[in-house]
């Protein structure tokens, strides 16, 4: 039988992300026929392995779905703190992860998904995967604040410059950017340095996934060859 790490098998079998099973191994909160798993251990799936006490089942076939997040929804699915989680606005029958959040005030698409090698995938800004956005500022957009935004801006809070960019105006007020990273609350950290405020934003596509006609709140399957074409891109196989 194949022999995996213990976290990446996690990830297989939809608890988490990779990033998370080795939390979760590192806390002894994992078990393997028994004994406390540990770190870079190497299963087949033919052992008995438990979390916090529960039997896993063995790897589960993957899902991956393409939402619309409304703005006011927060991309957790637990948080005592938050009015509206993703759990709130979509019931599944297995239970999956976002791949890239978006900021309570921002909108469009987020791929769920129980892969977790997929959510490392798509979330790693190493692999600098695309991802389209639609935006509205306070102010009339000029040649200078699309000249600096494509080029790369300088975000003391984070101490990080942004890669250069795409970026086209459609509008007075509006553009669309494509990005190859995700730092926290980017685009209005970039138009913040600009001196601008983003008063809307809409996520309208992710690699090849497109955000389309859905509807804030609706959620629809990525099949066939549209998902081979997202596992292709990200230089892995579905299973």
């Amino acid at each position: 039988m194949e022999q995996v790490r213990l976290n990446k098998y996690l990830a297989r079998c939809g608890v988490c992300s990779r990033r998370e099973a080795d939390r979760l191994i590192e806390r002894g909160e994992v078990t393997v026929d028994g004994r406390v798993g540990v770190t870079g251990q190497t299963v087949s799936g033919a052992e008995e392995i438990r979390v916090r006490g529960k039997l896993l089942e063995g790897a589960q076939e993957t899902h991956v779905l393409a939402f619309y997040k409304p703005t006011g929804i927060t991309c957790t699915e637990r948080d005592p703190h938050a009015e509206r989680v993703i759990n709130d606005m979509i019931s599944y029958p297995v239970r999956l992860t976002y791949a890239g959040r978006l900021d309570r005030d921002s909108e469009g698409l987020l791929l769920l998904t129980n892969d977790g090698d997929l959510i490392q995938a798509v979330s790693r800004g190493a692999n600098r995967h695309e991802k389209e956005y639609l935006v509205r500022v306070d102010r009339k957009i000029t040649d200078v604040f699309l000249q600096k935004m494509a080029s790369g801006i300088y975000l003391r809070d984070l101490d990080a410059t942004t890669r250069e960019c795409r970026v086209q105006k459609t509008g007075a007020y509006t553009f669309r950017i494509v990005l190859t990273q995700g730092l926290n609350r980017q685009i209005r950290r970039m138009c913040g340095a600009c001196g601008f405020q983003v008063r809307s934003l809409k996520r309208i596509r992710v690699m090849n996934i497109l955000l389309g006609d859905l509807k804030p709140g609706q959620y629809r399957e990525v099949v066939g060859e549209e998902l081979a074409k997202l596992y292709a891109d990200c230089g892995r196989k579905g299973t």
